[in-house]
């Protein structure tokens, strides 16, 4: 094994392509057809000669950059000294399961101070945006969409990419604004061929910005407030973003920022079950170096896991089994248990028929695979890392024989053999890849937040439901003022920093109306709008000219208000409570 790879890179190059594709993780960010690897480093100094190796490097922020390259030289460019550790992207999912009163923001901007987000810049990441709509529009009918980044088209006829960038097309104001002159649809996207085919982004643009408008009835929280845009994916890819795609859209998004000379707040509505969640993933961190590039604010939605089934932990005193229900026509299935390096278990796997084995001494990092009836599993024991002191065991499930992995109750059996914390945290893939009926008996709801919102200089949104003044049960949940138990030190680390609505909030759609959509995807732009209201307030009209990044998260938590049915804050659903903007001014 490279120790400058991570453990889940280890295991796909050790991996035949046709073994991988077969699994959900392991094969993306691998071309087929190129035979090449989209890789996440973290580096010094100059990757300059790299280019000599026929590698592609896209250089991001902070040390951190995009490296494409040939199958067979992965290591070869992991053994660069100026490479300090290595990475594979993952797919991030959207947070899918209108603004209420009881974020209190009525009484900021219907009445003094009457803030609408004028002069400050709210991207959004996400699946695109429906750009013709009203919601987007000022009241002469320009665009109030400053940039429009289609990572999913080709350049050429479209367009070229952003400056510093290779994939995708780069619409500016100007090119929108012809386009929405245009009279016909066919002649509109001529012009600027770039659709929302899935609706998610449209409607998160729409509840941080949308546009007054008095027909309809319907604003947006910072209804002047500028966007910037960028459709999520890459061309001829269907499915959910990758972390690359989503480092890119951030290092575009600052980059933009500062070329405007505009306070930002970036939007992230989607996640992944896959990591620590402790802060040490290359994705958390460079969310981390991001918020402190420029006049930053970066929110980030806690994600659905809280009630999906995902995840469980506990304490090894004696032996411990953990029961997982597989549903039929589970195609395939990953594992990840997590724990401290200084604890050694005998780990034993029996399936559904009752066949038991036992996966080798965790101390020997490297590959395995078992069969166990009609199921190959593959198994990578993992160390610590330069960037993390946590270690993984990650089990892959795909079929043998036939399109299905076996289904019944699979048993881990977690056995002590040498015990300093006891501690073990299991996690599923997300619920939007799983089958309803997959899932781990006795699951915990704890620390059920997906990554990245496990960042910590990112504000990190859960969801209340407004009807009811409750904590919605789906919102992934997170920890409170301590140590993490697995990871880096988090202590005085609150997760999530607070709540906003995220069930049934009215929202632009992209055939026209107004849908009502639920999740923490439609609570965390609730509080991305908020906090461009607050950093007009402060940056823009000039009452604190420091009121961006932390300052801005310590502002809202301040302000935020009791939920009912929450006795202490803060606290791992809710955090410091619901959004209360007109009380996180300083006035």
């Amino acid at each position: 094994m490279n120790q400058k790879l991570e453990d889940i890179l280890n295991l796909a190059l050790e991996t035949p392509q046709e073994i991988r594709e077969q699994t959900e993780t392991l094969n993306v960010g691998f071309d087929g057809e190129s035979r090449t690897w989209e890789l996440i480093v973290k580096y010094h100094g100059s990757l300059e000669r790299l280019a000599g190796l026929g590698v592609k490097v896209e250089y991001l922020i902070a040390g951190y950059a995009i490296l494409t390259v040939p199958e067979g030289l992965v290591d070869m460019v992991a053994d660069v000294e100026e490479i300090e550790y290595v990475e594979k992207p993952k797919r991030y999912f959207y947070a899918v399961s209108a603004p209420a009163d009881g974020s209190c923001l009525p009484r900021a901007t219907l009445q003094e101070p009457f803030l609408t987000g004028r002069g400050v810049l709210i991207a959004v990441l996400d699946s695109g945006i429906a750009y013709e709509r009203k919601d987007f529009r000022k009241e002469n009918g320009d665009t109030r969409i400053r940039f429009l980044w289609d990572q999913t088209l080709m350049p050429g006829e479209a367009g070229a990419p952003p400056e510093g960038f290779s994939m995708g097309v780069e619409f500016d104001q100007e090119r929108i604004n012809r386009a929405l002159r245009e009279t016909g649809e066919g002649e509109r996207y001529a012009l600027v061929p770039s659709r929302d085919v899935n609706g998610h982004g449209t409607a998160v643009a729409g509840i941080a910005a949308g546009s007054a408008i008095l027909e309809q009835a319907y604003k947006g929280v910072s209804p002047e407030a500028e966007l910037l845009v960028v459709k999520l994916g890459a061309p001829n890819e269907l499915g959910f973003p990758r972390t690359t795609e989503i480092m890119r859209g951030v290092t575009y998004a600052l980059r933009k920022a500062i070329l405007l000379g505009m306070p930002l707040v970036i939007n992230l509505s989607f996640g992944n079950s896959y990591g620590a969640h402790d802060g040490s993933s290359l994705m958390e961190r460079f969310l981390d170096n991001a918020a402190e590039i420029g006049r930053t604010v970066i929110c980030v939605g806690s994600g659905n896991e809280g009630s999906s089934r995902g995840h469980v932990s506990g304490n090894v005193e004696q032996e411990t089994a953990v029961e997982l229900a597989v549903g039929a026509y589970e195609t395939a299935l990953n594992i990840q248990l997590w724990k401290h390096y200084s604890d050694r278990y005998r780990i034993r796997l029996r399936s559904p028929g009752g066949r038991e084995q036992e996966l080798p001494e965790v101390v020997e990092a490297g590959k395995y695979t078992l069969q166990m009836e009609q199921t190959r599993i593959l198994v990578y024991m993992g160390e610590p890392t330069p960037y993390a002191v946590a270690q993984e065991i990650y089990l892959d499930m795909i079929p043998l024989a036939g399109p299905y992995i076996n289904s019944g109750i699979w048993t881990i059996l977690i056995e002590p053999v040498k015990v300093v914390t006891g501690q073990y945290y299991l996690y599923l893939p997300s619920s939007a890849i799983r089958n309803e009926s997959t899932g781990f008996y006795r699951a915990a709801p704890q620390v059920t937040l997906t990554i990245p919102s496990t960042a910590a200089k990112v504000i990190t949104v859960g969801a209340y439901d407004s009807t009811y003044d409750t904590y919605a049960d789906f919102s992934g949940r997170g920890y409170v003022d301590r140590r993490r138990t697995i990871g880096v030190v988090t202590a005085g680390l609150t997760k999530p920093d607070l709540a906003a609505p995220g069930v049934g909030i009215l929202a632009p759609d992209i055939y026209g109306g107004y849908t009502p959509f639920t999740g923490t995807s439609f609570a965390a732009p609730i509080v991305s709008g908020s906090a461009a209201l607050l950093m007009e307030w402060g940056i823009v009209r000039g009452n604190d000219a420091f009121l961006y990044g932390e300052k801005v998260k310590a502002y809202l938590r301040s302000g935020a208000r009791p939920v009912r049915g929450e006795a202490e804050y803060p606290n791992d659903r809710v955090g410091f409570g619901a959004l209360c903007l007109a009380d996180s001014l300083p006035v």
